[in-house]
């Protein structure tokens, strides 16, 4: 019945185009072969008798403020280019989209290579998306806050706070104990 209806359906828009439009021949040939084929590849693939099922989005889980966001404005700073896109970046953190949040903080990393407190930011930023366990992309990104701003204690403190979070209490405690290296990591400061 359905093929019936689109038949009808291209027969009226072919006459229709023949006495209003005033299409040549050709033209209008052509226009009845891509409408053919058009139906021909609905009959061959469409199945219009299969209910939809349309697929919801994963939702995502406000998270709330990290404590890296309670505490970040006491060493980082603010109003600086890098407080403008953590802020961003805390608000995607809220709704529960840590991957939204990291790929925020990475489009300022893009404008802004060398600030250390978005390399900070990011390191962190991995550390939640990767539900709270730190990992070898966050250590590369404290490590390269430290190689950028050595002498910074925003670094330091974050990475050693990202450890404790993610259970290794050990390591954090040599973090902190280390006052005045970077203490030697599988993920070796970057050049």
């Amino acid at each position: 019945m359905g093929l019936v209806f689109v038949l009808v359906l291209v027969l009226i828009l072919l006459i229709v185009l023949w006495r209003v439009a005033r299409l040549d021949r050709s033209v209008l040939q052509l226009v009845a072969a891509a409408l053919l084929l058009a139906l021909a590849g609905y009959e061959w693939q469409g199945k219009a008798g299969l209910a939809g099922s349309p697929h919801q989005p994963a939702p995502h889980h406000a998270l709330g403020d990290s404590e890296f966001a309670r505490i970040r404005h006491d060493l980082l700073g603010r109003f600086d280019t890098a407080d403008r896109w953590l802020t961003i970046a805390e608000a995607f953190d809220r709704d529960g989209d840590t991957q939204g949040a990291a790929e925020i903080i990475q489009a300022g990393l893009r404008e802004h290579p060398r600030d250390a407190d978005l390399w900070v930011g990011l390191g962190n930023e991995l550390v939640l998306h990767g539900g709270g366990m730190m990992n070898p992309a966050a250590e590369l990104a404290f490590a390269r806050a430290a190689a950028i701003a050595p002498n910074h204690p925003g670094p330091r403190f974050f990475y050693g706070l990202s450890l404790a979070q993610s259970g290794r209490i050990d390591e954090a405690e040599k973090v902190y104990a280390s006052a005045g290296h970077w203490p030697d990591r599988p993920c070796r400061r970057p050049m």
